[in-house]
Formats: structure tokens, sequence, C-alpha cells
């Protein structure tokens, strides 16, 4: 089910969400390599430390992008989420308007309101989102 601004995109930008749309599953050879940095990135959250927290969420996107063979991804997390009347701000995924600049996906490791960590499972997936 489409969003509702899927009527403003042009043709080929409706054909790109539909194709996006249409992936409900991604096959992750070797997930099991993987485990150690995600027990890394939960104990960084745990930790409540900023740096980090960046630096295994880093490292996370690094393995996954390797073990499924495509381009890299920059990982930012920032402190408490931004937030507005419309709600909060979980992630923000950002292309590069530079040339050979790798995609840049920003988190925030805090509630707006409460300033308290986030779950780590709600970090994940925003993450792997």
């Amino acid at each position: 089910m489409p969003f509702g601004y899927f009527k403003r995109l042009g043709r080929r930008q409706q054909a790109i969400y539909l194709r996006s749309d249409g992936i409900t599953a991604v096959p992750l050879p070797r997930a099991a390599a993987l485990q150690p940095l995600v027990a890394e990135l939960a104990e960084a959250l745990r930790g409540e430390e900023r740096p980090p927290t960046e630096q295994a969420a880093q490292r996370l996107a690094a393995g996954l992008a390797s073990t499924l063979g495509v381009p890299p991804v920059r990982v930012q997390v920032l402190a408490a989420r931004p937030h507005a009347k419309w709600g909060e701000l979980h992630g923000l995924y950002e292309t590069s308007r530079r040339p050979g600049q790798p995609p840049l996906i920003t988190l925030w490791m805090r509630t707006a309101r409460q300033k308290r960590v986030v779950a780590f499972r709600t970090f994940l997936r925003t993450l792997l989102h």
C-alpha cells in the first residue's frame, strides 16, 4: 500500500517505489559472522555513550555492506531525536550530492522528550531499515 505522496511522484519514481516496496526479504549470507557486531552495538548502546555507539553502528553497517556486496554507507549517531508536532524522527537516510561519497544514515540514540536511551531493537531496526 503506497503512502499518500505516491500519487505525486513521477512515473519513474513510482516504478522505483514499487520495486523497492516489493522487496520483502534480503537473504543475508553468513549472518552468524555478523552476530558479534550486533552484540557489540547492543553493548555500546547500553553504555549510553555516543562515540562508541556510532563506531559500533558503523562497523555493523560496513559488515552488512561487505557481506551483501553493496556499496558502503556512512553512519552518524547523534544524541536526542528531533521532534515536532508531527512526531519524532528515528533515522534519516540521505544520498550524497558529491560523486563518490557514500550515503549517510543518521540515527539518534535518545528519545526526544525524556532523553532516555532508545531500546536496542528499535535502534537496530532503524539502522537496518
